[in-house]
C-alpha cells in the first residue's frame, strides 16, 4: 500500500509539471511558434535519454516505438498547440479533460474491457470540474481548433491504450522507452516545424531557460514518471491523475501571474480534485492488482503464459 501511494505521488508530478507549461510558454518563450516549441520539448529530451540509457529498440519494437512516439508526442504536441492557440477560454483543456472517457471507449473496442459505471461517472465529474475552472467567457469556437483538440485527445488516448497493452521489452526500463518515444516524436515534428514556421527564432536568455525547463523537467523527467506509472499502477489510477494538469495551471496563474479565481472556479477545482481521488480509490485491486509484481505484465507476456489480462484504461489531460 505504501509503495503504491509513493508511486501515485511520483506519477502525479508529471501532470503537475505539465500544468506549468502555459505560464512558461507565455512568460518566457517566443510568441506564435507552437511547432518549434513542440520540437524543442521532444527531440532534445529524447536524445538526452537515449544517450543516458544507450539502449535502442530491437525487432518489432522499432515500429512500436515509432507508433507510440507518433501518438503520444509527434501528433499530440502539434495538435495540442494548434488547439490552444485557436480555441478561447481554455476550451482545449476542456476537450482534453474528457480523455478518460475516450480511453474507456478504446479499451472496450481494442481490449474487450467493459467500462464500469463508477469509471464513467468519475470521468464525467472530472470533465465538469475542469470545465468550471477553465471556461470563462469562451465566446465563438473555431472549427479547426475544435478538430485539433479532439484529434489530440484521441491521439493520446490511443497511445495510452497501446502503451499499456504492449508494455516494455524484457530488460528495458521506462527511461529508455520514454527516450524512444520522445526521439521518434521529435523527428516527426522537425520537418513540419521547418516547413510551417521556417528558421528557428532568435533566443534570449529567458527563452533558453524556458526551453531547458520544458525539455528537461517538463518533458524528459515528467514523461519518464508518467510511463513508469503506467507500468506500475492500475491504469485507472494513472489516468485519473490527468486533471491535476489544468488545476495546476489555474493555481500557477493565480499565484504567479496575478489571475483571479472565482467561487465557481474553486468549486470546479474541488470537483476535479475529488474525481482524481476517486479514480485512485476506485483503481485499487482492479485490473493490474492481481499480477503480484511492482510492474504490470505486458499484454504479449500474458498471452504467452496462457492468460488474459483485462485492462481498464483511462486517459490523460490535454495541457502537457
Amino acid at each position: 500500500m505504501k509503495r503504491s501511494a509513493a508511486t501515485v505521488a511520483l506519477t502525479a508530478l508529471a501532470p503537475v509539471s505539465w500544468g506549468t507549461t502555459y505560464a512558461v510558454t507565455t512568460e518566457f518563450l517566443p510568441p506564435d511558434r507552437p511547432l518549434f516549441t513542440a520540437l524543442m520539448r521532444a527531440l532534445p529530451a529524447g536524445l538526452l535519454l537515449l544517450a543516458l540509457t544507450r539502449v535502442l529498440p530491437k525487432g518489432a519494437w522499432w515500429w512500436k516505438a515509432l507508433v507510440l512516439g507518433a501518438l503520444n508526442i509527434g501528433a499530440f504536441f502539434p495538435l495540442l498547440f494548434v488547439s490552444a492557440y485557436r480555441l478561447p477560454g481554455g476550451m482545449a483543456a476542456v476537450v482534453g479533460s474528457v480523455q478518460p472517457l475516450f480511453v474507456v471507449g478504446l479499451s472496450a473496442l481494442l481490449l474487450g474491457r467493459r467500462p464500469t459505471a463508477r469509471t464513467l461517472v468519475t470521468g464525467a465529474v472530472a470533465a465538469l470540474g475542469v470545465s468550471l475552472v477553465v471556461l470563462q467567457g469562451a465566446g465563438a469556437l473555431d472549427a479547426v481548433g475544435v478538430l485539433a483538440a479532439v484529434a489530440a485527445t484521441a491521439s493520446m488516448a490511443t497511445g495510452t491504450v497501446l502503451t499499456k497493452r504492449w508494455g516494455r521489452p524484457d530488460g528495458v526500463g521506462p527511461l529508455a522507452l520514454t527516450g524512444w518515444q520522445l526521439t521518434a516524436g521529435g523527428l516527426l515534428v522537425a520537418p513540419v516545424a521547418v516547413l510551417a514556421e521556417g528558421a528557428p527564432p532568435a533566443l534570449d536568455g529567458r527563452a533558453v531557460g524556458g526551453y531547458l525547463y520544458l525539455a528537461l523537467a517538463n518533458t524528459a523527467v515528467a514523461y519518464w514518471l508518467w510511463f513508469r506509472g503506467i507500468g506500475r499502477l492500475n491504469a485507472t489510477q494513472v489516468t485519473f491523475l490527468g486533471p491535476l494538469s489544468p488545476l495546476t495551471a489555474a493555481v500557477v496563474g493565480w499565484a504567479a501571474l496575478g489571475q483571479s479565481l472565482t467561487a465557481v472556479q474553486v468549486a470546479g477545482m474541488a470537483l476535479a480534485f475529488g474525481a482524481t481521488l476517486a479514480g485512485q480509490l476506485g483503481g485499487r485491486g482492479g485490473i493490474d492488482g492481481g499480477v503480484g509484481r511492482g510492474r504490470s505484465q505486458s499484454f504479449s507476456s500474458a498471452e504467452k503464459n496462457g492468460r488474459k489480462v483485462s485492462m481498464d484504461l483511462t486517459g490523460r489531460s490535454l495541457r502537457r
